[in-house]
């Protein structure tokens, strides 16, 4: 006997898997099966029996192997799918971030643009309107008068030309019709009323077919009249007309005067 016959071996027992215990099994019931039937068919000299009996085919895969699987693969299948849709979730946002961005820069500039624009625009409303008043000016200094007191009183008449109109302004950038008459008059010392109904009987009565250079216009009846303005010639007067015309030169063929008076 050997001296190593009774030591029992330190190396732990492997565990089996189940298919390999069932493969294990299974071989195990066909020989004892086998070995029953030689041992029941008669005395020891009789001739043995055998019988061969066929075993199910076996695999080493089972249900539930086989269905760990294929949820294992369907996992893996989702898993790719969910990546995959991330990814181009991610991709989208990047572009729309992109075109975001460009279209807020291209406002930003259109923006400013447009304010550069409109500041241009006012300026050169600016410029215009100095412009226009610098004209102005130029011409009501250049104006040509007449010799004279009437020369004068005309004088300062058009060098109003422009100036608004207010009712009860007195000068001097502002006027209503009987104080820009009493200011023109008294720049040659005459000393007129202050309102249009005594302006109207001022001086002497004179026809409309008759006027002359600096007579007073009057609009009205004789001592109530309305509106006064002064005869400048060629059929024209200048007067203080009204809010929305202010001081101007107009003609008599469209604005007839009811009648006139001659200070000078």
């Amino acid at each position: 006997m050997s001296h190593t016959a009774h030591i029992r071996s330190h190396r732990k027992p492997r565990p089996q898997s189940a298919s390999k215990l069932a493969l294990r099994a299974g071989v195990a019931g066909g020989v004892l099966s086998t070995i029953a039937v030689a041992g029941s068919a008669g005395p020891a000299n009789a001739e043995p029996v055998t019988e061969t009996i066929e075993m199910p085919a076996l695999t080493l895969e089972t249900p539930a192997l086989a269905t760990a699987v294929a949820r294992s693969a369907e996992a893996s299948q989702l898993a790719a799918l969910d990546a995959e849709l991330q990814s181009q979730e991610n991709a989208a946002a990047v572009k729309a971030a992109k075109a975001a961005k460009k279209a807020k820069a291209e406002a930003v500039r259109k923006a400013e643009a447009e304010k550069k624009a409109e500041e241009a625009a006012r300026a050169e409303t600016r410029a215009s309107r100095s412009s226009e008043r610098t004209t102005l000016s130029a011409s009501k200094s250049a104006v040509s008068a007449p010799s004279g007191s009437v020369g004068t009183v005309i004088s300062f008449l058009k060098a109003q030309l422009g100036d608004a109109y207010v009712m009860g302004a007195t000068g001097p950038n502002a006027w209503d019709c009987s104080s820009l008459v009493q200011a023109a008059y008294r720049q040659v010392g005459v000393d007129l009323p202050r309102v249009s109904q005594d302006q109207s009987t001022a001086g002497t009565q004179v026809s409309l077919d008759n006027l002359q250079v600096g007579d007073i216009l009057y609009w009205g009846g004789a001592g109530s009249a309305y509106h006064t303005g002064v005869y400048i010639g060629d059929g024209q007067y200048l007067d203080a007309a009204n809010p929305g015309k202010g001081v101007v030169i107009q003609d008599l063929s469209g604005y007839p005067a009811s009648g006139a008076v001659r200070v000078l």
